[in-house]
């Protein structure tokens, strides 16, 4: 029998957590194949590691990680290290699975060969906030024409939602960076990319994400997107793409309109008139798809987005120019 080890790494998720592993119970796998769950558990303070404890003593196919320096990358590494599997799916809490999920996973392996495989990054929400969000997410006129939104697009892409590894990945192209907080997957898919691998999508892997419920939420996920993706493009020498730029550009352009005050004030209205104009016409494009009903929270949403990742990705700059390190940044495996 091959097995399947499934890698989940958790911090402080007691309203979530039963409903994920019985969500993981209930998926299918191809004939003669079993399953491993390891869950790297950040030293959660709100009962998830107890939940977690009663469930594996009652389920074998669990078994809880200590994750003392509770982020992703440290969390993930060491599952993989307790992983007996031939296969190594990452999955998230906050994400609900199709039922045939891994078993797509094993599928899409077996049918391209890749080093690495996975769906696309669709987000749904529950609440009216999370729906704005959730379609601010999937607009390319927000967040750029990612293929990782993509629903429909099979084949080969720089990096894809969480991933499925055969084991020989890792001992070819290493572990996840426990230097990065944020970014540690697309860097993994960016060291295999340029390590001669495949990564691939397939419209066939199907999950709905979670967003952030709350702006400020958001915030705090952009800013370390941006933060984090930095070092990662220090890391590898290779320049952002100008879906990277573009948020960052418009922060400095806004701060050199207030700097050059009151002579740069004529370049800062004009800017700050077409970033509300921009705003407003986005936010009706993307209330014609997602309801009418959330147009008026759209512009708040855009602007969090934009300004959240264009703040991160300086002080990311700042860091790795200063040689200060990672200070600012969050350490910890929060939401």
């Amino acid at each position: 029998m091959r097995i399947l080890t499934v890698i989940v790494p958790c911090r402080n998720e007691r309203a979530f957590i039963g409903p994920f592993l019985d969500a993981l119970a209930a998926q299918r796998l191809p004939e003669g194949w079993g399953v491993q769950w390891l869950v790297a558990d950040g030293a959660s303070t709100d009962g998830t590691r107890e939940m977690l404890e009663k469930r594996a003593r009652e389920d074998a196919r669990l078994v809880v990680v200590d994750n003392p320096r509770r982020i992703v990358s440290t969390g993930l590494n060491a599952c993989i290290a307790m992983a007996s599997g031939d296969v190594i799916a990452r999955l998230d809490v906050h994400t609900t699975y199709a039922e045939d999920y891994l078993a797509q996973c094993i599928a899409a392996l077996r049918r391209t060969a890749a080093d690495n495989v996975g769906g696309s990054w669709v987000a749904m929400g529950a609440t009216p906030m999370q729906d704005a969000i959730a379609a601010a997410f999937q607009s390319r006129w927000v967040v750029g024409g990612a293929r990782s939104r993509d629903i429909r697009f099979e084949g080969p892409v720089e990096t894809v939602y969480l991933g499925c590894w055969p084991r020989a990945t890792f001992e070819k192209f290493g572990a996840f960076d426990e230097g990065l907080v944020r970014n540690q997957d697309d860097e993994h898919n960016l060291r295999i990319v340029r390590g001669g691998g495949r990564v691939w999508q397939s419209a066939s892997i199907r999950s709905v994400y979670r967003p952030r419920a709350t702006l400020s939420q958001l915030f705090r996920q952009q800013f370390q997107y941006g933060y984090w993706r930095t070092h990662v493009l220090r890391k590898h020498g290779v320049p952002a793409s100008w879906r990277q730029l573009v948020p960052a550009v418009f922060v400095a352009a806004l701060a050199a309109g207030l700097v050059a005050a009151p002579t740069g004030m004529t370049f800062l209205a004009g800017l700050s008139g077409a970033y509300i104009l921009y705003l407003a016409m986005t936010s009706l494009v993307v209330a014609v798809g997602a309801g009418w009903h959330l147009a008026w929270r759209l512009p708040a949403v855009i602007a969090v987005f934009h300004f959240g990742y264009g703040l991160g990705t300086w002080q990311g700059m700042l860091s790795t120019w200063s040689r200060r390190g990672h200070s600012g940044a969050a350490t910890e495996l929060t939401r």
